[in-house]
This record gives C-alpha cells, sequence and structure tokens, in this order.
C-alpha cells in the first residue's frame, strides 16, 4: 500500500509517494496544468487518497481537481500534525504526512465537496456583503454629519426607511428641513418638539452631496447582490436540505436564514461527529481544558467555528426571548451566577446540540423532550425557595422596624 502527502505552498506544491520504506519526493508547481499531471503521476503510482493540511484557500483548486480524477482529498488540521512525535521541518512535511497517513494516523477534518460546499459559499459571502452594507450605511451616516444632519440622533437605526429616504433625497441635492421631515415616518416625539427640524438642518455642500451619491450606489449594489445570494441560497435549499431546513426552524430562536446558515456549516449527515459533545468542540462552543495544580486558569471557549458561532449566538438571542422557554429559562438560571454574554453562549451551545439531536433522529423540536415547561420537582424546589426568602425578608424588615422603633429611640 502506498501514501501520498502534499506540501502546498502559494505557488509550488511538494508531493511525497511513501511505501512503508521509501518516500519519493516530486515538486509540481500550482498551475492547474501541473496540478493534473500531478494527479497523473500519483494515479500511475496507485495511490486513492492525498493527506494534506488545511492551507485555507491554496488547497481548494487542489481538492477540485483530485475530485474530478477520481481520488479523496484528507485535509488535516495543522495543529494535530505538529502535535505528533517525529521531526517534522519545512523541507521534509510532505514525506513526513505520507508517513502519518501511511501509519493512519490522521483524522480527517469536515470539508463540504458537492452541493454543501456551494451552500456554504453562498452563505458565507451573504455575510459579507450584510457587513459591507452595514458599512456602507456608517459612512453614510457620517457624511450626513459632516453635512450637519443629525438624523441619526432621532430615529432608531440606520437601516429604516426614513434614515435612507432622507439620504437619498440628500444625495439629489435636496436640502430643505421641511421637504425633508415629511419622508421621515414616526418621530412624532421629536417632530412635536422641534427636534427632527433641527437635526434635519444642515450645511451640505456639494462635495457632500457627490459622495453621498456615491455611497447610495454602492448600498443600492449590496442591496442587490444580498437578494441574489439569499435566491441562490434559497434554491439549493429548497432543492437538496427542504426538510431538514423545516426540521431545524422547529427550534425557539431559529428563523429561516439560520436554518440555512447552519445546515451549511455543520451538514446534515450527524454521524461524521459522533456525539453532541464532539460536534459543540468542533463549532468552539465549549470551554477549554486549561488546568495546572488543580487551579483552573481559564474556562474560554476555543476558537473554532468562525463562521458558525455568531449564527448560534444571534439564534440564541432570539430564543431566549421566546417566553416559557427552556433556553429562556436556562438563560434566567445562569444570569444568577454568570454575565450574560457567558450565558448566552451556554444557550447557543444548548441549540447546537439540540440541532443535532433533531438532524440524527429526524424529528421535530418537541418541547416536552428538550425539557421545556416546569416539572413538578422543579415547581415544589421553586415554592420552597421563595417561602425561604420571604422569611429571610420578613426577619429581616422585623429587625429593621424593631431598630426605627419610637421604643428604642426613647430608650436612646
Amino acid at each position: 500500500m502506498k501514501t501520498c502527502g502534499l506540501d502546498v505552498h502559494k505557488d509550488i506544491i511538494f508531493c511525497a509517494i511513501y511505501d512503508g520504506k521509501v518516500s519519493v519526493v516530486k515538486q509540481f508547481s500550482s498551475f492547474t496544468p501541473d496540478l493534473r499531471d500531478m494527479c497523473q503521476y500519483i494515479k500511475g503510482e496507485g495511490v486513492t487518497t492525498v493527506a494534506m493540511e488545511s492551507t485555507g484557500i491554496y488547497i481548494e483548486a487542489i481538492r477540485t481537481v483530485l475530485r474530478q480524477n477520481g481520488m479523496k482529498a484528507l485535509v488535516v488540521n495543522p495543529f494535530l500534525i505538529k502535535q505528533m512525535p517525529g521531526r517534522k521541518s519545512d523541507v521534509k512535511d510532505a514525506e513526513w504526512i505520507a508517513k502519518l497517513h501511511y501509519k493512519q494516523m490522521l483524522s480527517e477534518s469536515f470539508v463540504p465537496d458537492g452541493t454543501l460546499s456551494g451552500l456554504r459559499a453562498y452563505t458565507r459571502e451573504h455575510r459579507k456583503l450584510v457587513q459591507r452594507r452595514s458599512q456602507v450605511l456608517t459612512k453614510i451616516d457620517r457624511l450626513l454629519v459632516a453635512g450637519g444632519i443629525r438624523l441619526s440622533s432621532c430615529v432608531s437605526s440606520l437601516d429604516t426607511k426614513s434614515f435612507q429616504k432622507v439620504a437619498r433625497a440628500v444625495s439629489e441635492g435636496e436640502t430643505d428641513p421641511e421637504k425633508l421631515e415629511k419622508k421621515v415616518q414616526g418621530c412624532t416625539k421629536h417632530k412635536r418638539d422641534g427636534t427632527l427640524r433641527k437635526a434635519l438642518t444642515g450645511c451640505i455642500e456639494t462635495q457632500h452631496v457627490w459622495r453621498l451619491k456615491i455611497a447610495m450606489e454602492e448600498l443600492d449594489l449590496y442591496d442587490r447582490l444580498i437578494a441574489d445570494a439569499l435566491e441562490k441560497m434559497e434554491e439549493l435549499t429548497e432543492a437538496h436540505y427542504h426538510e431538514e431546513a423545516k426540521l431545524i426552524q422547529t427550534v425557539p430562536g431559529i428563523g429561516r436564514l439560520g436554518a440555512i446558515c447552519t445546515i451549511a456549516e455543520i451538514g446534515t449527515d450527524m454521524q461524521r461527529f459522533g456525539s453532541g459533545g464532539r460536534l459543540a468542540g468542533w463549532a468552539g462552543m465549549r470551554p477549554r481544558n486549561d488546568e495546572s495544580a488543580g487551579k483552573c486558569k481559564s474556562t474560554a471557549i476555543t476558537k473554532g467555528g468562525v463562521h458558525l458561532k455568531p449564527i448560534l449566538v444571534q439564534c440564541a438571542w432570539s430564543a431566549v426571548r421566546v417566553n416559557d422557554s427552556k433556553f429562556q429559562q436556562c438563560f434566567q438560571r445562569l444570569c444568577v451566577r454568570k454575565s450574560a454574554k457567558k450565558a448566552i453562549i451556554a444557550i447557543a451551545r444548548k441549540i447546537l446540540v439540540t440541532v443535532y439531536s433533531m438532524l440524527l433522529n429526524h424529528e421535530e423540536y418537541s418541547p416536552n423532550k428538550a425539557g421545556d415547561g416546569i416539572t413538578a420537582e422543579q415547581l415544589q424546589r421553586k415554592i420552597q425557595y421563595h417561602i425561604s426568602q420571604t422569611e429571610r425578608l420578613r426577619r429581616r424588615m422585623g429587625t429593621v422596624s424593631l431598630l426605627t422603633s419610637p421604643t428604642s429611640n426613647n430608650t436612646k
């Protein structure tokens, strides 16, 4: 049996073939014709699985060419390879990877192919577009403030119809505060006391109008791109992951977009993770193990799941606002002894484990199974707790009344 290890750089790829005794290393460039030649060379050696470190965007074209030639790419976390005992240098990277692969000491990372890879590309690009759109809105507000218009002080958010109508009108050359005020919806209080009129009275110059016009065109562009990305995501989801998306949407706090993004990051086959705890660790939602001499130095979560973690946290904030849900009750209990930010991470982890169980068993979210509501035992404990707190408060108030009574004052 022979194995192959690749050490991938930007312009050069080192390909090592190892048969258990001797390793042969060849060098190829990263251009597509050379990648195809490398695949033919690997296939000619009788190798079907190729191991490589995860080096970001540089491995994407290699994985695609390998898949087109009927070979499997084993993408490995570089951190795990560095932890293996043995000598590893820049010169012998490919040989070392091939030897570890031959001895079956490498664990494969979850890197989707095909449809799921496309859905993940759309969701991640959608998130970037939304972030850039928010930056453009902030830029528009700064331009208005530079021109003396303080509309952001009178509206609840920059992403409102009123704000965009006023900004578009100013970009078209309108500076009359009375006409601009008519484009603002709501703000009854500010309209009544004249604050809104003052906020819309500015000192707009030609340069402000020109820059605002460019910013509004940029905002319109991002709106079109975001709508296009959403359309692509919906098409793939309806064609391949319709049932899974419906299941995930039954969880409190998870909407359509949250369900699509979650599927794009973790997929639908939960067998690869083994358990909900492993999935939480893979997503970076589990506290790290940093203990020495019996002292816990840090319980911060790990750095994984940079794309999945923000989605889960947003869904968690929505879930804790659903009345009488398990997530809201758990959040309230945790906030007694932890900060809200730490508590929301715990809720996000619970949501992820719940989604894992639902996709594994192909069943909808069930409040009874999830433990929503309150059991008789929990109710009795709450009653006892409140009785003890009432008794404690009564004793305290009795002590205060004795200290402030007329008899105590006369005695003094």
